[in-house]
C-alpha cells in the first residue's frame, strides 16, 4: 500500500512529464510566416528555432488575445 510521500511522488512524476511533453522544442525549424497572419518573420527571430509567430502575434499570443 502506497503511502502519501508515494503517492505525492507519483502525482509529481505524472505532472513534470505532462510538462515536458508540452514544451516546445527550439530544435526544429522556424516558419518563415506568421501561423496567424500571414507576416514574414524576421530572420533574427527564426533563428531562435520553432518559432511559428511574428512578434505581435506572439505577444497577443501570450496575452491570451488570441
Amino acid at each position: 500500500m502506497a503511502d502519501c510521500a508515494d503517492i505525492a511522488n507519483i502525482a509529481i512524476e505524472n505532472n513534470l512529464s505532462s510538462r515536458l511533453a508540452c514544451r516546445v522544442n527550439y530544435q526544429q525549424a522556424s516558419l518563415l510566416e506568421c501561423e496567424f497572419c500571414g507576416e514574414m518573420i524576421p530572420e533574427q527571430r527564426r533563428k531562435l528555432g520553432g518559432v511559428t509567430r511574428c512578434m505581435n502575434c506572439q505577444v497577443a499570443f501570450e496575452q491570451g488575445l488570441k
